[in-house]
């Protein structure tokens, strides 16, 4: 193949240095008639000399024989494209290995140009939407056009010809142009009342200026001397009270830390925490449940805030009350209850109007057993504390200092106070209150004017019965008591609870021995509450997973309910006789209306994960109660509709009648009492089955 090609070359070479050297005579011969005649040799030298072959191989050429050159090779083209890697290795997490991915089918495809296309197919829905598009086009221009060459005819014009398209120019812009409508202008005025205008005119001079500064400076100094005045009419009547170091003259001028300025700041405070607390104030004032209208029987407990402060998380929540005037103001005791783990107290008052901080706080040294509001003077707070000492505090006052403090000279419990209760305010008497100590006394604190005087009420003896341990009836001492409340309608009967269990019914009138011992409990008594309405019925809570409803004319309970775990607290509610609640150690909340189940609560429902819930207290206004843990959290819960029924008499169109709100209460607890059975149970039945849970809970 080689030598064919080079021959192939060598002809066209030859041909044309041929077709070269005819040319170049041709020019020779018409020079050399315009020249005079050449030489023989140079004749000779322009002569045509035929071309001549000459084969030449490369010496990097193969010789090959004519077998080899006879020879057929075959090779195959593949479209691998080098660029593609073809060891890519992924990890396979089925396999848990690692594992060579196989070549795709779009490895090789290489895109060297791409047009999206305006054609559409003639079958698709988009191609027959719009060839109808046009038809109807065509058809309201076929109508429009009738339409017209109508109306000529009748004006007697000639018709209406149609535009004829230019096919050519198509850069014709007049026919290509558009109008719009332009929008018609609208003009509005407004015309307001003129502001009254009064016309004042005055001359002032260097006097009058300076009498009006001497008006103002003479203004303030005989306010400030009254108030010196008073301050010192104060102290001489009351010398006992130390008022403080006195504050200097510029204290009163300074208008950023004056009382204004910090009631100004608080309604603040409030306006920015309603606001970034929308939704939950929201519900606490408008939301209900409405499932209850398919549950009957059954409520449930919307959480709402929860009142903590940096301080109180390693304290237990011992105590809670609601001040009886401001229905959104409630008092938090904190303290603990463990022996090993005491320290100082706090008290904090809290407000549903501000959840983010405390209104008032408070730190007496020892830890916060339990507190009261007095019913009458709403400002004034009764503490018990865990080393016996019972303080009262008036929350107005800014600074952490208590009006009244017992101590040893005038009279001390020796054991933790458990509860305090302000006594109904008699006009002829001082100020007073109660208090239960686990030193087994119950004392009457009157508040005189230096002092804070104690008077025992009783002493809670032990009591033994015939079913107690031989050895323990010669034992000789004092009962400890851990609860006690005063009835509503005799002032001067109250009932105690003691860590032995039992319940004593007790008369101020006779602090030598007990009106009546009540057995059911077998743990310590943690809770006493007579029924808001009905003079005779009271409930109690025990560790010993119980609580049990007690007519305090039948010694043993009428009603006990088991609730799995010990019942730290439990409340009547302040809208009807029959509900309650109760918390236990699980971070439940029960709740019970008797006029709808006997047997078992409408509410049992967690709301707290790993703490125990110690007190609950119910609002008296709005459908809402707060319980606090054992972690220094209060958590503030709405019941739903169904928790709050009153059971108001409807007559047969549906419409409330007219009643008495209380004695429609009294009346239903009586309805329950009258249905209740009066008849005390098998008392080794009644012992075998509570004595094993005191077990289980130990």
């Amino acid at each position: 193949h080689a030598t064919k090609s080079r021959a192939m070359a060598a002809r066209s070479r030859g041909a044309r240095n041929t077709r070269g050297s005819r040319r170049s005579r041709d020019q020779d011969e018409a020079s050399a008639s315009r020249q005079p005649p050449k030489s023989q040799e140079a004749e000779d030298e322009d002569m045509y000399q035929e071309p001549y072959r000459r084969v030449i191989r490369p010496l990097n050429q193969l010789v090959l024989t004519d077998a080899e050159r006879k020879e057929e090779l075959t090779r195959v083209l593949t479209a691998n494209d080098p660029n593609v890697p073809s060891n890519v290795t992924k990890y396979n997490y089925k396999d848990r290995t690692y594992k060579v991915d196989p070549p795709g089918p779009g490895d090789a495809l290489a895109i060297h140009f791409s047009l999206d296309g305006c054609m559409l197919h003639k079958d698709s829905p988009e191609a027959k939407e719009q060839e109808s598009y046009r038809e109807q086009q065509a058809e309201a221009e076929a109508e429009e056009r009738k339409r017209l060459n109508q109306q000529a005819q009748e004006a007697g014009e000639d018709e209406v010809e149609d535009a004829q398209e230019s096919g050519k120019n198509q850069f014709n812009y007049s026919e290509r142009a558009a109008q719009t409508f332009n929008n018609p202008l609208r003009e509005r005025g407004v015309a307001t009342v003129p502001p009254p205008v009064i016309s004042f005119q005055a001359t002032v001079s260097q006097w009058e200026i300076y009498d009006s500064y001497m008006q103002e400076y003479t203004a303030s100094q005989a306010d400030q001397e009254t108030s010196k005045q008073k301050d010192s009419k104060k102290a001489s009547d009351d010398p006992g009270l130390d008022d403080g170091p006195a504050q200097p003259k510029k204290a009163k001028d300074d208008m950023v830390h004056s009382i204004k300025m910090g009631a100004a700041l608080k309604i603040l405070e409030r306006m920015v925490n309603q606001n970034a607390e929308d939704e939950i104030f929201q519900d606490f004032k408008y939301w209900e449940d409405a499932s209850d209208q398919f549950r009957e029987g059954e409520g449930s407990l919307l959480p709402l805030w929860r009142f903590s402060t940096e301080r109180s998380k390693r304290k237990q929540v011992t105590a809670l009350a609601w001040n009886p005037r401001y229905p959104d103001l409630f008092a938090v005791g904190y303290g603990s209850y463990d022996f090993m783990r005491q320290g100082s107290g706090m008290v904090c008052c809290f407000s549903l109007k501000n959840t983010s901080n405390p209104e008032y706080i408070f730190y007496p040294e020892s830890g916060v057993m339990c507190l009261d509001f007095h019913p009458n003077h709403s400002s004034l707070l009764a503490v018990g504390c865990y080393d016996g000492t019972v303080m009262v505090y008036d929350v107005r006052n800014k600074g952490n200092k208590h009006l009244y403090m017992s101590t040893i000279k005038t009279g001390k419990h020796t054991d933790p106070v458990w509860q305090v209760y302000w006594q109904e305010e008699d006009l002829a008497k001082e100020l007073n209150f109660f208090s239960i100590s686990s030193d087994g006394r119950v004392a009457n604190w009157i508040m005189s004017k230096n002092e804070l005087k104690m008077e025992p009420v009783m002493q809670l003896k032990l009591v033994s019965t015939i079913k107690d341990d031989p050895e323990e009836t010669s034992l000789s001492g004092l009962a400890g008591g851990c609860c006690f409340d005063f009835n509503r309608v005799s002032e001067h009967l109250f009932i105690v609870g003691t860590e032995e269990g039992k319940i004593h019914k007790c008369s101020k009138a006779y602090s030598g021995q007990y009106l009546e011992t009540y057995l059911g409990h077998h743990m310590a008594v943690y809770a006493l509450r007579w029924n808001p309405f009905h003079p005779r019925v009271f409930i109690s809570c025990s560790a010993d997973w119980t609580v049990k409803l007690w007519d305090h004319n039948v010694p043993h309970p009428i009603m006990s309910f088991d609730l799995g775990n010990a019942v730290g607290d439990i409340a009547w509610s302040p809208y009807s006789s029959t509900v309650f609640a109760a918390v236990t150690s699980d971070g439940k909340v029960h709740v019970f209306d008797l006029a709808e189940n006997k047997h078992e609560p409408l509410c049992e429902q967690k709301v707290v994960k790993r703490a125990k819930l110690t007190h609950v207290s119910f609002n008296r206004e709005s459908p809402i109660v707060i319980v606090g843990d054992d972690r220094g959290g209060v958590i503030s819960l709405k019941l739903s509709p169904n928790l709050r029924k009153i059971h108001e008499p409807r007559d047969e169109e549906g419409n409330v009648v007219e009643h008495d709100a209380v004695q429609l209460q009294v009346e239903k607890m009586e309805k329950l009492l009258a249905a209740a059975d009066t008849k005390p149970a098998q008392e080794p039945a009644a012992a075998a089955a509570p004595a094993a849970a005191p077990a289980a809970a130990t």
